[in-house]
């Protein structure tokens, strides 16, 4: 083709002329000046910026310093236990003594307490595999496990004392509990987390309840001939093994929220979603157990709402639960300046300051304990704030 043809073929297309164009110089978006965003832009989103700040660290060194703290409280957590709640399931209560005309209601209750330890086995080992390369959670499970067959150990001395059951029956439905096995509803550590957080504290809040009722404190007509002063010390004693366990959880969570918040707020909220207390699809009869414990005022839809979710909310620096899903639908990634995205989350309900200090006094326990042995000599944990300011 010709000029003169091209020409032509330019102005039947509406094509300018190259001769007749001023040419404006090349862009070199490889520049960091020239790609960075209309400063109008980065002012709204600067106005609507989370009151979270920006994280500074990389996401190794988030994980090792969850870690570190993970290995830190168990050290602590055994050290605090073996000098405080060293009990034994057969030796430190007068099983002689257990009443054996409880209420039938009160005797499901028993009953199913028993039912729902049988599968500590399945508790500890479904989940070990999920956090067996954490030095710190593995070994607090395995620690954990051995006091849960503790409890194990008492619901079955308390059905066998109470002769409402044979010894043949009770060791046939320990074989029909255990034919069948429990596994874990999340297959990731951040999620088992807080569902160990929400677990512990029902258990917790079972267990004080069952402990009033014992002691003749229910306030429920009917039941005023349940008291039983052994029935109210082994409630009393588990109840302060769960609250143990509750709060080693909940530090644990608390790391998470701090290195991890976005992340760590929208696993929270699929176990406070879908959370249901365990084994309860694999006990015999579990739906009349559950009715009993609701109605005897042990733990039903109120308590789980009042004494669970929104207890363990408040420990984690919310208003509420509709504070944590505000700030699930407001988590986004948002670019800075140059235009390189950041990991935010906003919600306007939770105390972060709070959780920041909490996870600071987390690293402060556990130096405190590694001077008094002599880890702080040789290796010590220390805090490394995640963002740029408090």
């Amino acid at each position: 083709m010709n000029q003169d043809n091209l020409d032509d073929n330019e102005e039947q297309h509406g094509l300018p002329d190259p001769s007749n164009q001023q040419l404006e110089p090349i862009q070199d978006y490889s520049s960091p000046k020239s790609a960075r965003i209309d400063p109008e832009i980065i002012e709204e989103i600067e106005d609507e910026r989370p009151k979270i700040p920006v994280g500074l660290l990389t996401r190794d060194y988030k994980d090792m310093l969850i870690e570190r703290g993970f290995l830190g409280l168990y050290r602590w957590y055994v050290a605090r236990s073996q000098l405080t709640r060293n009990w034994n399931p057969d030796k430190d209560f007068n099983w002689r003594a257990f009443r054996k005309d409880h209420s039938p209601e009160v005797q499901r209750v028993l009953e199913g307490f028993f039912a729902v330890e049988q599968y500590v086995p399945d508790y500890v080992t479904s989940l070990l595999q999920v956090i067996r390369q954490s030095h710190g959670r593995s070994h607090f499970h395995i620690r954990w496990g051995s006091e849960e067959e503790k409890h194990a150990d008492l619901w079955y001395n308390s059905v066998l004392f109470s002769e409402h059951r044979s010894p043949k029956w009770l060791r046939d439905y320990m074989g029909q509990l255990r034919g069948r096995a429990w596994s874990i509803p999340w297959e990731d550590p951040m999620h088992m987390i807080f569902y160990t957080v929400f677990q512990e504290r029902a258990t917790q809040v079972n267990y004080l309840n069952m402990a009033a009722i014992a002691r003749g404190e229910t306030g429920k007509p009917g039941f005023e001939g349940d008291v039983d002063p052994v029935l109210a010390e082994m409630s009393k004693v588990i109840a302060i093994d769960e609250a143990a366990h509750y709060n080693f959880f909940l530090e644990g969570a608390r790391l998470y929220l701090y290195y991890y918040p976005t992340k760590a707020i929208e696993a929270m909220h699929d176990v406070i979603t879908h959370f249901a207390m365990p084994a309860g699809h694999l006990i015999p009869d579990y739906n009349k157990f559950a009715e009993v414990v609701a109605r005897l005022g042990i733990y039903g839809p109120r308590e789980h709402s009042r004494d669970v979710v929104q207890h363990a909310l408040n420990n984690l620096g919310f208003a509420g639960r509709k504070a944590l899903e505000n700030g699930i639908k407001r988590g986004r990634m948002v670019p800075d300046e140059n235009g390189n995205m950041r990991e935010t989350a906003i919600f306007e309900a939770i105390d972060f300051p709070s959780i920041a200090d909490k996870v600071k006094r987390i690293f402060g326990r556990i130096r405190t304990h590694e001077d008094e042995i002599g880890f702080s000599d040789v290796d010590p944990t220390e805090f490394q704030q995640n963002y740029e300011r408090m």
